[in-house]
């Protein structure tokens, strides 16, 4: 499932400054992008990170034959926020616990709880490229509703690229007289609560550090999860636990690496490297499950793939222009 985006990472940035490798040591930490400007870094950064993701998204397909998806996903979120609370806690003590504009900060957490839940039950019913190929409509949601919910101004250029993107996602589902799987609405609702978690990151931006903020989402996915445990729970061998610890930590090195991505590299120069993730997860559901895309599915993911990449292309043009 995909981490923080170019949009959200590049918003949050230009508001203050976090932590990077450096978090462990009394440097003063540096802006994304600044300081340690390296892109073939950053890029070589981001593309382990993508390639990471579908190995946390097939192990919890692979969890799901026997055990309940409520439970991996309690299972991402408790191992994630176990493993950062230290880490972050030793960077900002106390004010760890203290976050401003704590409702929204809220919303912008069971929006991606929301997202996750939507995401791993559809992975359940779906191959991990088809699933990712609709989620990823969540740009185009974006940008759709930016004008709206966010007041900010979306060109013929860029409605443009939204609309070839839909159309993208339009091949890759395939709505037609046949009725639509419960698998691509489970992905298209993952994908809308991307989007909602997108459009409230930016809102958020610079409440709160970067670190805080994932511990605060691990946070609220853990306690939220942890009330639906007693209604689903399974008992797991001890090899399931290892693999629930294993996406936990996938989960927080993931973000993690995102965010060391940004602080060698602009958000234009690493928006297109998302993509990898479709690859990464094809390669991954084959290797895993013998799933591969058949040829419309390809074209559909083609199509958004290229729609993203050209509106990644016109923000670093407007960048540069400014």
């Amino acid at each position: 499932m995909p981490g923080l985006g170019a949009d959200e990472m590049s918003l949050w940035g230009s508001s203050f400054k976090f932590p990077t490798l450096k978090l462990l040591t009394s440097e003063v930490p540096t802006a994304p992008g600044q300081g340690r400007h390296n892109p073939l870094r950053g890029m070589a950064v981001m593309v382990a990170a993508m390639m990471l993701i579908p190995v946390m998204d097939g192990s919890a397909k692979y969890l799901m034959n026997t055990l309940p998806p409520l439970q991996v996903v309690w299972a991402r979120y408790f191992f994630h926020f176990v493993l950062f609370l230290p880490f972050v806690f030793w960077r900002y003590g106390w004010a760890t616990f203290w976050i401003n504009r704590p409702g929204l900060q809220m919303l912008r957490s069971t929006a991606l709880l929301f997202s996750t839940c939507c995401f791993f039950f559809a992975i359940q019913q779906m191959p991990l490229a088809d699933t990712l190929a609709v989620l990823f409509v969540y740009p185009f949601v974006v940008t759709g509703l930016s004008f709206w919910l966010l007041g900010e101004r979306v060109g013929i250029y860029r409605w443009g690229a939204v609309s070839v993107g839909f159309l993208g996602a339009l091949v890759v589902i395939r709505p037609g007289f046949e009725t639509v799987s419960n698998g691509t609405l489970l992905a298209i609702g993952a994908g809308i609560g991307y989007a909602a978690y997108v459009l409230f990151t930016r809102r958020l931006r610079g409440s709160d550090p970067v670190l805080v903020t994932l511990l605060w989402t691990a946070l609220v996915g853990t306690i939220a999860m942890s009330f639906v445990q007693p209604l689903v729970w399974v008992m797991p061998t001890v090899g399931e636990y290892g693999l629930m610890a294993l996406i936990g930590v996938l989960a927080a090195g993931v973000h993690y690496m995102i965010i060391l991505a940004y602080e060698y590299a602009t958000a234009p120069q690493l928006a297109p490297i998302g993509y990898v993730e479709i690859v990464s997860a094809t390669t991954v559901g084959y290797l895993a499950f013998g799933d591969f895309p058949d040829a419309l599915t390809w074209l559909g993911i083609a199509i958004i793939i290229a729609s993203g990449i050209y509106i990644a292309w016109r923000e670093a043009k407007r960048n540069v222009l400014k």
